[in-house]
């Protein structure tokens, strides 16, 4: 990795730790969720970075992929997951914590164990440090808890950390949060995020969740389409992006342009990401480097 990637994911990684600092200050219960959002968005290009994707704000049983539109009601409640991304040059920060705004603290047992698993797993990475050993430490700690407390936390088996790379969210390479055999090697810039329930530890997909990406690169005959995909080409090339954003830009036709475009599969629309059983979902998440021979962990 070239000196300059390195050094634009370490300012990327600064900007999206003030970036978390700045949520958990504003953040309180029956806050809109839109108002949350724009505050982050503000915040980000206030400190000089990119947005590498909407800002996810999952609420209980949504474990992923909720962002909300200008005209959303929905307000904080019960436990909130806050995943935020920052871009420099398009090297990514990908980071994410979890808040209880219960007044009774009845998810904070499950966030105290999701941050344990973080802790633990940041102290085995380093050169060398095998998909399988992130596995490992995972299991090994959410086993270890459930026995000294007598609780019944499960991991979402279904959602990985991941590897990173310019304008890339999702690199190629899964990091499980739970015993495999996977014996890849972890290098490069890569997201670990262990997501804990007290369900049944999988997930379905829910109604579209406002976030989308382009994924073709077919020719459109609208010219109000052919706007809005030049913009979208220069503007967020291939990280995703969301109806908020674009409606800043007065574009004609936009809602009905972007159905068309999901209709046509030149934009996919992320769909919500939902515990199976609908029980509560906690999700901590940091982004590390792993580049000769040193190791940052970048966002936390």
């Amino acid at each position: 990795m070239e000196k300059s990637e390195v050094e634009s994911y370490i300012k990327a990684g600064n900007i999206a730790k003030e970036i978390k600092n700045f949520a958990k200050e504003i953040i309180k219960s029956n806050m809109k969720l839109i108002d949350i959002a724009e505050a982050i968005d503000a915040k980000i290009d206030e400190l000089g970075g990119e947005s590498a994707f909407p800002v996810n704000l999952s609420l209980n049983e949504i474990a992923a992929h909720y962002t909300p539109t200008k005209d959303d009601e929905t307000v904080a409640e019960g436990i909130l997951k806050i995943d935020i991304g920052v871009a420099v040059d398009g090297y990514i920060a990908d980071t994410a914590f979890s808040i209880d705004l219960t007044e009774d603290g009845k998810f904070k047992e499950m966030i105290e164990l999701n941050e344990k698993i973080l802790s633990e797993i940041t102290e085995i990475i380093k050169p060398g440090v095998e998909v399988r050993e992130v596995g490992d430490v995972a299991q090994d700690i959410l086993e270890e808890w459930n026995e000294d407390n007598n609780s019944r936390f499960v991991m979402i088996k279904s959602l990985s950390g991941h590897s990173l790379a310019q304008d890339t969210i999702h690199a190629g390479l899964t990091i499980s949060n739970y015993r495999n055999d996977n014996q890849n090697e972890l290098d490069g810039a890569f997201a670990i995020e262990p997501f804990v329930t007290t369900g049944v530890g999988d997930i379905y997909e829910g109604n579209a969740g406002g976030i989308y990406v382009l994924q073709s690169d077919e020719p459109v005959r609208d010219r109000d389409a052919r706007e809005v995909l030049k913009f979208i080409k220069e503007e967020y090339i291939t990280r995703p992006f969301c109806l908020r954003w674009l409606e800043k830009e007065n574009f004609g036709k936009l809602k009905f342009v972007i159905s068309s475009l999901v209709r046509q599969g030149i934009l996919h629309e992320y769909p919500l990401l939902i515990e199976k059983s609908k029980a509560p979902v906690s999700q901590i998440e940091n982004t590390f480097i792993i580049a000769d021979e040193e190791v940052w962990c970048t966002t936390g």
